[in-house]
């Protein structure tokens, strides 16, 4: 039952006395609006959730053999998945050493990747999906993680983290680091599929 204040007649609903004034002097509008409004913003939280669900994507793992696609592309359980936070030159792609003879580095960066996946069982958490359709993964080898272990050792680039490995690579000359190369990304663009 609602109460009544001293010195008010009328019932108390909400905060809102007889003056139809809340407790902040917000003039209240009545029961059907309000209920209205907290559906409103019901709404607004949940649209807010689904979209932030829907750009981190759902979080998942697989774990098994895995088997190299590209430098940065693994099939695990059947399922291609792109490493996420590095860039390795493409399979196609050549850079020359200091004496100007092409290297292969795509190629390189495929057998890189391959050598660290056939030590055992691999564990990948995935993530949101890239433009087609991939799932975006984090992988690892027992400890070690492999996406930050080709950035570090010089097999790909840092592509949105892993800028402390690539830093340790670039100054150490390793894999790419010792060759004269375009960046994986600018060579998708000057050779388009």
């Amino acid at each position: 039952m609602p109460r009544s204040e001293p010195g008010r007649t009328g019932p108390r609903f909400f905060g809102h006395g007889a003056s139809g004034h809340g407790p902040f002097g917000w003039r209240r509008v009545g029961r059907f609006t309000d209920f209205v409004v907290a559906l409103g913003l019901l709404g607004l939280v949940a649209l807010a959730g689904a979209v932030l669900q829907y750009r981190l994507g759902p979080a998942r793992g697989l774990a098994g053999p895995a088997q190299a696609i590209d430098g940065d592309s693994i099939r695990l359980l059947g399922e291609e998945l792109r490493l996420e936070g590095l860039d390795a030159p493409e399979f196609r792609q050549t850079c020359r050493d200091g004496a100007g003879r092409s290297i292969a580095c795509g190629r390189e960066a495929r057998r890189a990747l391959q050598a660290l996946l056939m030590r055992g069982e691999t564990r990948c958490e995935i993530g949101k999906s890239d433009r087609y359709g991939r799932g975006l993964a984090r992988c690892w080898q027992g400890e070690e993680e492999i996406n930050a272990a080709l950035v570090r050792e010089g097999h790909a680039v840092a592509y949105g983290g892993y800028g402390a490995e690539e830093a340790q690579a670039k100054a150490a000359r390793r894999g790419i680091w010792a060759l004269d190369f375009e960046r994986p990304e600018a060579w998708r663009r000057s050779h388009p599929r």
